[in-house]
């Protein structure tokens, strides 16, 4: 009887938790629905959802919520911030970008806040000796405050060289913070923070995560790399804190770009960061200090700096790369490590070169993931049919984020030409409206060709139908790489 009794509480038990279950499920099917995303985001996670529902509701939870109706801040928060910004801002009427231009830089100013900052001047760096070089000299220089925020700060030679002279800036009473990702330093141990912490510089983690392997938050992280001095010298691009970027790989150099700005441009990378600042810790710094007068040092030069994130109702960078494309006249140069492109930019390519446009991407031969690259290897094959021109960099790996166009426009920054730098991750692009750098961004990407493999296109349309079908299959996965 009581054997009776128990099977019956288990099937009543089993019945409540498919019941369950299954609500849950069908409920979460209609929030995917309601939340009108690109059909062709929607359909498959409807489909997982149905076919495995227990793998799919993992999933889900892992990489699939839309935060994009979310508020990472306040709107009042953010014009605090902004406006010491917009303080130092010349007439716009002074600010003349290009015709072509005009809509872009109106489109980041809607979307992004993105104010037209003039006369900086901008040096290059395409080699982590001579970036590190000047910034431990920047660092060594400052007087009020030093903010550093990256993707990776790594327990190596070069992060302990830098470590060491944070520390000691702190003691000469130097405002130091520092704000790197968490899951990008989950591997560094937490004592390389804490000796930081211990001699009074603020230290926090973006999106703190108990589990990088398993938790919601992993697939939305701050890649974004800026070091501020004092409001008056910056830094951005693509080098984190490591020594790959000095000694290269075991297979080769490590190629990057990076970029030291001076002057009004500065300013947008600290509200960068001190948005970013209040979001972890709840600290509001807008005061002058940190957006102290600039003079002008070039008189042809406008930026606007333009963070971008998965908070938000705008993919910011993803629309803005899409208009350069689409508004280019005569030619498209692009340096990518990883390419994984959205539908809006696979076409926006392809109808360029088909229009006529002079398009050259640029990629890695080898790659520092070979499930990235494997996925990028899907999509050339529609780019050499639409006439782009491919070349792979073969000393080593191509770690650079660049687009030159027309000689008039380069974007710089963070942001890779992928899902994961448009739709997940926190990054950072400086658009700059000025010939005379983007020639000299075009002198550089010239100088790497001599250091790269064409694609012949006959050739590369017959490889063997095994790398193909790997292809195809790890390209189901470039919004995860």
């Amino acid at each position: 009887m009581f054997a009776l009794i128990q099977i019956h509480i288990q099937w009543i038990v089993g019945i409540i938790f498919i019941i369950l279950y299954t609500i849950t499920i069908l409920g979460l099917i209609l929030v995917i629905l309601t939340e009108n995303r690109n059909p062709l985001k929607t359909i498959p996670w409807v489909i997982v959802l149905i076919l495995a529902p227990g793998i799919g509701l993992i999933f889900y939870f892992f990489f699939g919520q839309d935060n994009r109706k979310q508020r990472i801040i306040s709107r009042r928060t953010y014009k605090r911030i902004m406006k010491g910004l917009q303080k130092n801002d010349l007439p716009q009427d002074i600010c003349t970008v290009p015709i072509p231009y005009q809509p872009l830089a109106t489109l980041l100013t809607n979307s992004n806040q993105a104010s037209l900052l003039y006369g900086s001047q901008i040096k290059y760096y395409t080699n982590g000796n001579d970036k590190f070089q000047d910034l431990i000299e920047e660092i060594k220089q400052a007087t009020h405050h030093i903010h550093i925020q990256y993707y990776i700060f790594n327990d190596d030679e070069i992060g302990n060289q830098i470590k060491t002279l944070l520390i000691q800036k702190s003691k000469e009473g130097i405002q130091v913070r520092v704000l790197y990702d968490d899951v990008g330093c989950w591997n560094v141990k937490e004592r390389f923070f804490k000796e930081m912490i211990d001699a009074g510089i603020e230290v926090k983690a973006f999106l703190k995560v108990a589990f990088p392997e398993f938790t919601s938050k992993v697939n939305y992280r701050n890649h974004r790399k800026i070091v501020v001095i004092d409001g008056k010298v910056g830094f951005m691009g693509g080098m984190n804190i490591a020594d790959r970027y000095l000694k290269g790989t075991n297979w080769g150099e490590w190629r990057d770009t990076h970029f030291k700005i001076i002057g009004r441009g500065v300013h947008g990378l600290q509200a960068s960061f001190l948005i970013d600042w209040y979001v972890i810790c709840k600290n509001l710094l807008n005061s002058k200090e940190y957006y102290p007068p600039m003079p002008i040092y070039s008189k042809d030069n406008i930026i606007q700096i333009c963070s971008s994130g998965p908070i938000g109702p705008w993919r910011t960078l993803l629309q803005a790369t899409i208009f350069t494309i689409a508004n280019a006249k005569k030619y498209i140069y692009i340096q990518t490590p990883y390419f994984l492109p959205t539908e809006g930019i696979n076409q926006a390519l392809q109808i360029a070169a088909l229009g006529g446009i002079d398009v050259r991407l640029m990629l890695p031969k080898r790659s520092d993931t070979r499930a990235a690259n494997t996925a990028t290897h899907s999509f050339i094959d529609e780019m050499v049919k639409s006439g782009v021109k491919i070349y792979f960099y073969k000393p080593g790996f191509l770690h650079s984020k660049l687009i030159i166009t027309d000689d008039t426009l380069t974007c710089i920054g963070s942001a890779n030409m992928d899902f994961r730098s448009f739709e997940h991750n926190f990054e950072i692009n400086a658009f700059v409206y000025q010939s005379s750098f983007a020639i000299e961004m075009k002198e550089v990407f010239l100088r790497d060709i001599d250091s790269c493999e064409q694609l012949i296109p006959a050739i590369w349309l017959k490889r063997p139908l095994k790398q193909r079908l790997a292809e195809s299959f790890m390209r189901l996965f470039s919004p995860l790489l």
